[in-house]
């Protein structure tokens, strides 16, 4: 099964829907971050959590 990890984006309710979009783009473009949910909240800001994949390596043994 696999691992992630997650970060909570806050975007308030000034930003309007273009920008947070670029906002977020940029964020799976460059972070490998894609969207796991989106809540709109009662004053019109966005909570936005991301998660990534964690890859785990295995040691090498000689």
């Amino acid at each position: 099964m696999p691992e992630y990890e997650f970060v909570d984006v806050y975007v308030p309710r000034g930003v309007s829907r273009k920008e947070a979009t670029r906002l977020l783009t940029d964020h799976a473009e460059y972070g490998h971050w894609e969207l796991d949910r989106l809540s709109l909240l009662r004053d019109g800001s966005r909570r936005v959590r991301l998660r990534r994949r964690i890859i785990r390596q295995l040691r090498a043994t000689w």
